[in-house]
Protein backbone atom coordinates (compact mmCIF):
# COMPACT_ATOMS: atom_id res chain seq x y z
CA UNK A 1 0.00 0.00 0.00
CA UNK A 2 1.16 3.69 -0.69
CA UNK A 3 0.44 7.27 0.92
CA UNK A 4 -0.04 10.55 -1.39
CA UNK A 5 -0.92 12.81 0.87
CA UNK A 6 -0.72 16.54 1.37
CA UNK A 7 -0.25 15.47 5.31
CA UNK A 8 3.26 16.63 5.91
CA UNK A 9 5.51 14.14 8.12
CA UNK A 10 6.05 16.63 11.64
CA UNK A 11 2.45 16.51 12.46
CA UNK A 12 0.45 13.49 13.78
CA UNK A 13 -1.82 13.07 10.49
CA UNK A 14 0.45 10.38 8.52
CA UNK A 15 1.13 8.48 11.46
CA UNK A 16 -2.45 8.01 12.38
CA UNK A 17 -3.22 6.65 8.70
CA UNK A 18 -0.63 4.16 8.86
CA UNK A 19 -1.66 2.98 12.03
CA UNK A 20 -4.91 2.18 10.63
CA UNK A 21 -3.68 0.78 7.68
CA UNK A 22 -0.87 -1.73 9.55
CA UNK A 23 -3.65 -2.52 12.02
CA UNK A 24 -6.43 -3.53 9.45
CA UNK A 25 -3.81 -4.94 7.27
CA UNK A 26 -1.38 -6.29 9.02
CA UNK A 27 0.44 -8.54 6.26
CA UNK A 28 0.66 -5.31 3.60
CA UNK A 29 4.06 -3.00 3.59
CA UNK A 30 3.14 1.30 3.22
CA UNK A 31 5.20 3.11 1.89
CA UNK A 32 5.03 6.79 2.03
CA UNK A 33 5.04 7.91 -1.76
CA UNK A 34 4.41 11.38 -0.99
CA UNK A 35 3.50 13.23 2.37
CA UNK A 36 4.00 17.34 1.02
CA UNK A 37 1.57 17.35 -2.41
CA UNK A 38 0.35 20.53 -2.83
CA UNK A 39 -2.01 21.27 -0.02
CA UNK A 40 -5.02 22.30 -0.95
CA UNK A 41 -4.43 22.12 -4.17
CA UNK A 42 -6.28 18.98 -5.76
CA UNK A 43 -5.48 20.92 -9.45
CA UNK A 44 -1.54 20.35 -9.24
CA UNK A 45 -1.80 17.03 -7.35
CA UNK A 46 -3.42 15.60 -9.98
CA UNK A 47 -0.54 15.89 -12.62
CA UNK A 48 2.62 15.50 -9.69
CA UNK A 49 -0.40 11.81 -9.14
CA UNK A 50 -0.14 11.03 -12.77
CA UNK A 51 3.58 11.96 -13.77
CA UNK A 52 4.74 9.26 -10.42
CA UNK A 53 2.51 6.68 -10.82
CA UNK A 54 4.51 4.85 -13.48
CA UNK A 55 7.41 4.03 -11.46
CA UNK A 56 5.16 2.38 -8.51
CA UNK A 57 4.23 -0.87 -8.67
CA UNK A 58 1.35 -2.39 -10.89
CA UNK A 59 -0.56 -3.90 -7.96
CA UNK A 60 0.27 -0.94 -5.20
CA UNK A 61 -2.93 0.07 -3.41
CA UNK A 62 -2.80 3.87 -2.63
CA UNK A 63 -4.49 6.26 -0.33
CA UNK A 64 -4.47 9.62 -2.14
CA UNK A 65 -5.76 12.64 -0.11
CA UNK A 66 -5.62 16.25 -1.06
CA UNK A 67 -9.06 17.08 0.36
CA UNK A 68 -9.72 21.11 1.11
CA UNK A 69 -13.32 20.03 0.52
CA UNK A 70 -13.07 17.11 3.35
CA UNK A 71 -16.75 16.63 5.27
CA UNK A 72 -18.70 18.47 2.00
CA UNK A 73 -20.87 16.66 -0.62
CA UNK A 74 -17.95 15.59 -2.37
CA UNK A 75 -17.95 11.64 -2.75
CA UNK A 76 -15.54 8.94 -1.75
CA UNK A 77 -13.98 7.23 -4.73
CA UNK A 78 -12.35 3.59 -5.73
CA UNK A 79 -10.56 4.18 -8.88
CA UNK A 80 -8.86 0.91 -10.62
CA UNK A 81 -6.30 2.60 -12.96
CA UNK A 82 -4.34 0.00 -14.99
CA UNK A 83 -4.26 -2.48 -12.35
CA UNK A 84 -3.29 0.00 -9.67
CA UNK A 85 -6.34 0.79 -7.10
CA UNK A 86 -6.65 4.52 -5.53
CA UNK A 87 -9.00 5.63 -2.85
CA UNK A 88 -9.50 9.32 -2.01
CA UNK A 89 -12.00 12.43 -3.04
CA UNK A 90 -14.15 12.80 -5.74
CA UNK A 91 -12.33 16.60 -6.48
CA UNK A 92 -10.32 16.58 -9.46
CA UNK A 93 -7.53 14.46 -7.66
CA UNK A 94 -7.46 11.57 -10.03
CA UNK A 95 -8.42 13.39 -13.55
CA UNK A 96 -5.12 13.17 -14.95
CA UNK A 97 -4.55 9.76 -14.42
CA UNK A 98 -8.19 8.48 -16.38
CA UNK A 99 -7.04 11.00 -18.87
CA UNK A 100 -3.97 8.94 -19.56
CA UNK A 101 -5.13 5.64 -18.77
CA UNK A 102 -5.49 2.59 -20.90
CA UNK A 103 -8.00 1.43 -18.81
CA UNK A 104 -10.05 2.29 -15.38
CA UNK A 105 -13.40 1.92 -13.53
CA UNK A 106 -14.49 3.91 -10.71
CA UNK A 107 -16.69 3.30 -8.00
CA UNK A 108 -18.18 5.89 -5.38
CA UNK A 109 -18.07 4.43 -1.45
CA UNK A 110 -21.29 3.86 0.06
CA UNK A 111 -19.56 1.94 3.51
CA UNK A 112 -19.33 4.13 6.44
CA UNK A 113 -17.60 3.76 9.61
CA UNK A 114 -18.90 3.65 12.52
CA UNK A 115 -16.71 6.57 13.51
CA UNK A 116 -15.94 9.08 11.27
CA UNK A 117 -14.41 12.35 11.84
CA UNK A 118 -15.96 15.47 9.56
CA UNK A 119 -12.14 16.41 8.97
CA UNK A 120 -9.79 13.32 8.53
CA UNK A 121 -11.64 10.97 6.24
CA UNK A 122 -7.78 10.05 5.41
CA UNK A 123 -8.03 7.84 8.40
CA UNK A 124 -11.44 7.02 9.18
CA UNK A 125 -12.79 6.27 5.43
CA UNK A 126 -9.90 6.20 2.60
CA UNK A 127 -7.72 4.07 4.87
CA UNK A 128 -9.93 1.22 5.92
CA UNK A 129 -11.24 0.93 2.45
CA UNK A 130 -7.68 0.71 0.81
CA UNK A 131 -6.67 -2.07 3.51
CA UNK A 132 -10.03 -4.21 2.25
CA UNK A 133 -8.84 -4.29 -1.29
CA UNK A 134 -5.16 -4.65 0.14
CA UNK A 135 -6.81 -7.92 1.35
CA UNK A 136 -8.17 -8.90 -1.98
CA UNK A 137 -12.24 -7.76 -1.54
CA UNK A 138 -13.82 -6.13 -4.78
CA UNK A 139 -15.46 -2.53 -4.20
CA UNK A 140 -19.02 -3.98 -3.93
CA UNK A 141 -17.92 -6.18 -1.30
CA UNK A 142 -16.88 -3.32 0.65
CA UNK A 143 -19.98 -1.08 -0.35
CA UNK A 144 -19.57 1.01 -3.48
CA UNK A 145 -21.53 1.66 -6.29
CA UNK A 146 -20.11 2.14 -9.88
CA UNK A 147 -20.17 5.59 -10.77
CA UNK A 148 -18.87 8.46 -13.46
CA UNK A 149 -15.91 10.95 -11.49
CA UNK A 150 -16.45 14.65 -11.67
CA UNK A 151 -13.95 15.38 -14.78
CA UNK A 152 -13.24 18.84 -14.60
CA UNK A 153 -13.23 19.13 -18.45
CA UNK A 154 -11.24 22.43 -18.23
CA UNK A 155 -8.27 21.65 -16.70
CA UNK A 156 -5.27 20.98 -19.74
CA UNK A 157 -3.48 17.99 -20.70
CA UNK A 158 -0.06 19.54 -19.97
CA UNK A 159 -0.08 22.25 -17.39
CA UNK A 160 1.47 25.31 -17.67
CA UNK A 161 2.08 25.96 -13.92
CA UNK A 162 3.86 25.18 -10.78
CA UNK A 163 2.48 21.93 -9.15
CA UNK A 164 5.54 21.49 -6.46
CA UNK A 165 8.63 22.68 -5.03
CA UNK A 166 11.29 20.42 -3.94
CA UNK A 167 13.72 21.17 -1.06
CA UNK A 168 16.14 22.13 -3.16
CA UNK A 169 13.82 24.49 -4.66
CA UNK A 170 13.62 23.13 -7.94
CA UNK A 171 10.19 23.71 -9.54
CA UNK A 172 8.32 21.07 -11.18
CA UNK A 173 5.30 22.50 -13.59
CA UNK A 174 2.34 19.99 -15.14
CA UNK A 175 3.75 20.39 -18.44
CA UNK A 176 5.14 16.63 -19.42
CA UNK A 177 8.98 17.47 -21.39
CA UNK A 178 7.98 14.92 -23.86
CA UNK A 179 5.90 17.44 -25.22
CA UNK A 180 8.24 20.53 -25.59
CA UNK A 181 10.22 21.31 -28.23
CA UNK A 182 13.70 21.61 -27.46
CA UNK A 183 14.22 24.93 -28.51
CA UNK A 184 11.38 26.23 -26.28
CA UNK A 185 12.33 28.87 -23.69
CA UNK A 186 10.17 28.78 -20.79
CA UNK A 187 9.56 32.36 -19.86
CA UNK A 188 9.04 33.45 -15.71
CA UNK A 189 8.42 37.27 -15.28
CA UNK A 190 11.52 39.12 -17.50
CA UNK A 191 13.81 35.87 -17.67
CA UNK A 192 13.75 33.46 -20.72
CA UNK A 193 15.44 30.34 -19.95
CA UNK A 194 16.51 27.83 -22.25
CA UNK A 195 17.00 23.71 -22.02
CA UNK A 196 19.86 21.95 -20.44
CA UNK A 197 20.48 18.51 -20.07
CA UNK A 198 21.31 18.22 -16.74
CA UNK A 199 22.16 20.75 -13.65
CA UNK A 200 26.04 20.97 -14.62
CA UNK A 201 25.65 22.13 -18.28
CA UNK A 202 25.23 25.48 -16.51
CA UNK A 203 27.54 27.54 -14.80
CA UNK A 204 26.55 27.47 -10.93
CA UNK A 205 23.82 30.31 -9.72
CA UNK A 206 21.96 30.13 -14.02
CA UNK A 207 18.66 29.27 -14.02
CA UNK A 208 17.07 26.54 -16.76
CA UNK A 209 14.82 24.19 -17.71
CA UNK A 210 14.93 20.46 -17.92
CA UNK A 211 13.30 17.42 -18.05
CA UNK A 212 13.22 15.73 -14.72
CA UNK A 213 12.99 12.48 -13.23
CA UNK A 214 9.53 11.86 -13.34
CA UNK A 215 9.05 13.31 -17.26
CA UNK A 216 7.95 16.69 -16.37
CA UNK A 217 9.00 20.26 -17.60
CA UNK A 218 11.25 21.51 -14.35
CA UNK A 219 12.81 24.48 -13.68
CA UNK A 220 15.95 24.57 -11.87
CA UNK A 221 19.10 26.27 -10.70
CA UNK A 222 22.93 24.91 -10.74
CA UNK A 223 23.82 24.47 -6.77
CA UNK A 224 20.68 27.49 -5.89
CA UNK A 225 17.13 27.81 -5.75
CA UNK A 226 14.65 28.55 -8.50
CA UNK A 227 11.99 29.22 -6.36
CA UNK A 228 13.97 31.93 -4.32
CA UNK A 229 15.55 33.41 -7.82
CA UNK A 230 12.42 33.39 -9.46
CA UNK A 231 9.70 33.55 -6.72
CA UNK A 232 8.00 30.90 -8.30
CA UNK A 233 5.74 28.72 -5.72
CA UNK A 234 2.67 26.52 -6.52
CA UNK A 235 0.08 27.51 -9.18
CA UNK A 236 2.54 30.55 -10.20
CA UNK A 237 2.13 30.22 -13.82
CA UNK A 238 5.14 30.14 -17.10
CA UNK A 239 5.17 30.54 -20.49
CA UNK A 240 6.56 28.56 -23.10
CA UNK A 241 8.03 30.25 -26.49
CA UNK A 242 8.59 28.47 -29.19
CA UNK A 243 11.61 29.83 -31.40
Amino acid sequence: MGLFTDFGVAGPYLGQVRGVLLEQAPGAPVLDLMADAPAFHPQAAAYLLAALVPEWPKSMVVVAVVDPGVGGDRLPLIVEVDGRWFVGPDNGLFEMLLRRADHWRCWAVTWRPSRLSASFHGRDLFAPVAARLAQGEPPERIGARRVEPFRPGDWPDDLAEVVYVDCYGNVMTGVRASQVADTTLVRVGASRLGRAGTFSDHPVGMPFWYENSIGLLEVAVNQGSASTVLKLDVGKKIALENV
